[in-house]
């Protein structure tokens, strides 16, 4: 290839580098999906597709208020990193503080001293939305609830949850400043179900016990799971996630679905009534299920090694960073989508793990609707005088 071939890929894989995701797609094709969407209730409202993050429709998203209990999407969040990290187990035993013991609302009436396992206190709070087993839990991981809320703010930030602040971990408060928004619940949510899709093992349960054991003696306790959408007749199957209501909040909920591969989230705010805000629900599933198709790209191009120039290897092996998934809207058909490798011919020394070497770019009907990097899979050094008179003294002997 002449200088000036050399000097276009160049350019592509820069600009690929510039608009290319984590997720694969360009924030274009994300924003030009969104949709007004259907009538609903609710004054707040957002539906989101998980594996991609894309909006289809949104309503008044990001007025801040307050979501009551669909705050314990974010305590759950934290439960799971703590799982995830092994800083606490799903056997270990948690005791119930005076504190914890003290909330109000939604409980299951754990007593002061009383001991349950962590895996008991995740069903207690995704099932029966126990302002107590949160508040035992959020004591557990961070030593005392405002050190976790601390934790639940910086998590929320990490995300991009830009209009968010918690007060407490359950959403009992009144506080004004305790706030998110429609687009910012469909966010966590997405983290929770995406990161940690063992959360349905909990979510779906429709009614469950658990054993109190204090002093008074043993005695059983039911849960009941406040999503009533669990059992509303629908053509898609419920999934999740969470309920919350105040007088303050009104009636809030993050519904989480599948069908057809696909997996959406309807996050409701303020509905005026617990009826509504399952209706609400059900409305934003059907016109995200009647009008959405997700492409997943599973075929993807065999990637060749790209050679490096001085060396201590003569190639390195390159990766695709991510998968490529888009959310079409409109009717697409996708089997008119097309693909086209862009790749460094060479490479100079030292490479460096991650760095970037091409891309795939995705098109359909001409417009592009997103990218993937192709990286380098490891480290490839500088060759040195010692390698070259080690090839030397090899070619010699040859």
């Amino acid at each position: 290839m002449n200088q000036a071939g050399r000097t276009i890929i160049s350019v592509l894989l820069a600009v690929c580098l510039i608009l290319g995701s984590p997720a694969g797609l360009s924030a274009f094709a994300q924003e030009t999906a969104k949709t007004a969407g259907p009538e609903i209730s609710a004054p707040s409202a957002l539906l989101m597709e998980a594996s991609t993050g894309t909006v289809i429709c949104e309503k008044n998203a990001d007025e801040p208020r307050n979501p009551a209990s669909v705050t314990k999407i974010m305590t759950l969040i934290l439960i799971f990193d703590a799982l995830q990290s092994g800083k606490i187990r799903l056997t270990d035993e948690v005791v119930t503080s005076a504190h914890a013991k003290s909330m109000g609302g939604s409980q299951v009436f754990l007593e002061e001293g009383e001991i349950q396992t962590v895996e008991t206190l995740i069903k207690c709070i995704v099932i029966a939305s126990g302002n107590d087993a949160s508040v035992a839990m959020a004591e557990y991981i961070g030593g005392d609830e405002g050190t976790f809320v601390r934790m639940m703010n910086e998590r929320a930030a990490g995300l991009g949850m830009e209009h968010t602040k918690f007060i407490d971990c359950c959403g009992l408060t009144a506080d004004p400043g305790h706030v998110t928004t429609a687009r910012d619940i469909a966010l966590m949510s997405r983290e929770l179900i995406v990161k940690y899709p063992q959360i349905t093992n909990y979510s779906t349960i429709w009614m469950e016990n658990i054993t109190h054991v204090t002093r008074q003696g043993t005695k059983e306790f039911g849960l009941a799971n406040t999503n009533k959408l669990l059992k509303m007749a629908t053509n898609f199957e419920v999934t999740g996630l969470k309920t919350g209501s105040t007088s303050v909040a009104k009636y809030c909920l993050s519904a989480t679905a599948k069908k057809d591969g696909i997996e959406l989230i309807a996050a409701i705010m303020a509905a005026p009534d617990y009826k509504v805000r399952f209706q609400d629900a059900i409305t934003l599933l059907n016109y995200g299920y009647g009008n959405c198709r997700l492409y997943r790209d599973t075929e993807l191009p065999v990637l060749d090694p790209v050679k490096v120039r001085f060396g201590v290897e003569e190639e390195v092996c390159v990766e695709y960073r991510d998968t490529f998934s888009y959310l079409g809207l409109h009717g697409e058909d996708f089997s008119e989508m097309e693909k086209e490798l862009i790749m460094e011919e060479s490479v100079t020394a030292p490479v460096r793990k991650g760095d970037v070497l091409g891309c795939l770019i995705y098109r359909l009907n001409g417009e592009e609707l997103g990218r993937v990097m192709i990286i380098a899979s490891e480290d490839v050094e500088t060759a040195g005088f010692s390698d070259y008179w080690e090839w030397v003294i090899e070619a010699m002997t040859l």
